[in-house]
């Protein structure tokens, strides 16, 4: 089958390999309808995983229809179409009975090598096989479209997510930092809560039409005044940061308000962030961090998109076949594509 294989930075191409098969009674085989390329899929892109297996088969946002299932498998069936988290878990440990599936024993992510758990080929593929699939298989709604549930399976669930942490009261001022695809679906759950407004900061102006579509006010990293004049100078309320750099927490920091709260869902990877305790302490900040857990939540996203609540599909900008796949990457790595879906 023809899937898309990491071989190095900057170098995704698609390849023949080896169609998976059923490995244990838990599985589920799945033909891929719908693929997209994620932030965290341009990590490895870009060679800042040292050590990320050559030969990995990438993506974690995959819909599909699947057409094999394990004698154990009993809660989707041959025939149904399907969208995936992109965490894989085990479903019955003390931690999944808790809904902190990403932290189960055995975790691991769609197309990430061992960054998370044991490697397990992803969905940018034709046919992928999934673990534990009556834990990390979602029916589809007939009334919704592959491509609104696609983003169920990681950025929704992860915008979503943020929103939870922050706690968003009605008439608060929200700011998101950020204007990629998890910042963007911050700012739509966001907005489920009924706040006075929704800030996106991005220097990027091709995400600003995007994120005025979804009703939200975007604004240039030297438009941050505004967010002051809106306050009565005392910053937001909450400042959700969707970038994982240590410029774009700091930011963030500096754009709450006192007693105010930060959540991060950007992936953080430094170890050397400056981070100023007498200002948090002084300002009684809260800082939380939260990675997207699609398991606790597909099946209340997959209900607010059929309830019109959401509509995720907004923010895909391009829409390309998996032969395309080496452009499709070129295009999101330098931000000319908001969100780019695959169909192999």
């Amino acid at each position: 089958m023809k899937a898309a294989v990491w071989m190095g930075p900057e170098k995704v191409l698609l390849k023949e390999v080896a169609a998976p098969q059923i490995e244990s009674a838990s599985d589920a085989l799945v033909k891929v309808t719908l693929t997209a390329i994620c932030g965290t899929d341009l990590h490895p892109y870009r060679g800042h995983l040292p050590g990320f297996p050559t030969g990995t088969v990438m993506g974690h946002e995959f819909t599909g229809e699947v057409v094999a299932i394990g004698e154990a498998v009993s809660r989707v069936k041959v025939g149904d179409r399907v969208v995936a988290s992109d965490l894989i878990a085990c479903g019955s440990c003390w931690y999944c009975q808790r809904n902190l599936s990403y932290h189960c024993p055995s975790a691991s992510l769609f197309g990430y090598g061992e960054v998370v758990g044991s490697y397990t080929p992803g969905g940018q593929s034709e046919l992928v096989r999934v673990p534990y699939a009556d834990t990390t298989l979602f029916k589809i709604p007939e009334a919704i479209a592959d491509e609104e549930a696609l983003f169920v399976g990681d950025i929704l669930s992860t915008g979503y997510a943020s929103t939870e942490k922050a706690s968003i009261k009605a008439g608060d001022t929200v700011v998101v930092v950020g204007g990629g695809p998890v910042g963007l679906m911050a700012a739509m759950c966001a907005q489920l809560y009924q706040p006075s407004a929704v800030y996106v900061v991005e220097p990027n102006l091709r995400r600003h039409a995007i994120a005025r579509e979804i009703g939200a006010q975007p604004l240039h990293p030297d438009q941050l005044q505004q967010i002051k004049e809106a306050t009565e100078q005392r910053g937001a309320d909450v400042v959700m940061e969707a970038v994982g750099s240590d410029e774009a927490l700091t930011l963030a920091l500096r754009l709450v308000r006192p007693a105010g709260t930060v959540v991060c869902a950007g992936a953080h990877h430094s170890r050397q962030m400056p981070f100023d305790t007498e200002d948090a302490f002084a300002r009684e900040l809260s800082l939380h961090f939260v990675v997207g857990n699609p398991i606790a939540y597909a099946e209340r996203l997959l209900q607010l998109i059929e309830q019109g609540q959401l509509t995720p599909a907004k923010i895909i900008s391009h829409r390309l076949s998996l032969e395309e796949v080496e452009h499709a990457y070129r295009l999101f790595a330098s931000q000319q594509a908001v969100k780019v879906v695959l169909t192999p």
